[in-house]
């Protein structure tokens, strides 16, 4: 009797950092790889070295998700290769300055990057997925998807719709097999940074996480199927009761006339 084989796991983003971190882990695991990113000769030496080290499969797909065609094409694997049951939508980017001083170019990069890209592709593979039966996917969001008042105002912006795709989707097709897990890191010390123009070192050593250490954590609350996990937060109570703040205003946010306070008086 043999046991059943671990599906294959599709990374983007994979070249480097959190993305290549989940490869390691994941092919040591027992997953077969599919790794998506721009640069292919990166991709390619991470593959051979993860075949040489682990003995799975590695396949690599070069794409830049901030082009049609290559969302497309990533999009296709996902919904036509039934050996993929588990999606890590990690690939994302923040800018050079903030939402004020960016280039307009740069800000719709990141939007393609951040937000129509990794949309389109957990939605391929929520349908896939659920047509399969089952499977799973890492949405990396990040916790600025809960702060305000720093960073750069868009990076922000990107990680909280994430977010918030990612919670809907595993209400959607939790009955149908299918887990979708939001990744929330804090300053992990990856080559994001100095892409961005931001020298990591400067910051105090005590928030700033190892890639490794950041991936192990959210590996953990994947296998204990949490919907949210937060890798840096040590009292889950306060996501909890954070959490059940905005619910509890849900059933309070519709109406069919103005509030009273918004109300001008008759009589002003």
């Amino acid at each position: 009797m043999t046991d059943t084989p671990l599906p294959t796991a599709l990374i983007t983003g994979a070249s480097a950092g959190i993305g290549a971190t989940y490869a390691d882990r994941l092919a040591r695991r027992g997953h077969d790889l599919i790794l998506v990113a721009r640069d292919e000769a990166r991709l390619t030496a991470l593959a051979d070295r993860l075949h040489a080290e682990t003995g799975r499969s590695v396949t690599v797909l070069r794409a830049d998700l901030t082009d049609e065609a290559d969302i497309a094409r990533v999009e296709a694997r996902l919904t036509e290769d039934a050996r993929i049951g588990l999606f890590v939508n990690n690939a994302g980017m923040s800018l050079t300055g903030n939402l004020l001083t960016a280039e307009p170019e740069a800000i719709t990069r990141l939007i393609a990057l951040n937000v129509t890209a990794p949309t389109r592709l957990a939605a391929a593979a929520g349908r896939a997925f659920a047509a399969r039966g089952g499977g799973a996917i890492v949405n990396v969001s990040s916790v600025l998807s809960q702060v305000v008042e720093t960073f750069d105002g868009a990076y922000n912006g990107t990680k909280a719709h994430l977010l918030t795709v990612s919670r809907w989707l595993n209400r959607q097709l939790g009955d149908r097999g299918v887990y979708v897990q939001s990744v929330l890191p804090a300053a992990t010390r990856t080559e994001i940074w100095e892409r961005s123009g931001i020298d990591i070192d400067s910051f105090p050593t005590e928030i700033v996480m190892e890639v490794g250490d950041l991936v192990d954590a959210a590996l953990v609350g994947f296998d204990a199927r949490e919907e949210v996990t937060i890798p840096p937060l040590a009292d889950e109570g306060l996501w909890i009761a954070a959490d059940q703040a905005r619910a509890a205003m849900v059933p309070v946010l519709g109406g069919n006339r103005p509030a009273a306070r918004y109300r001008v008086s008759v009589d002003a």
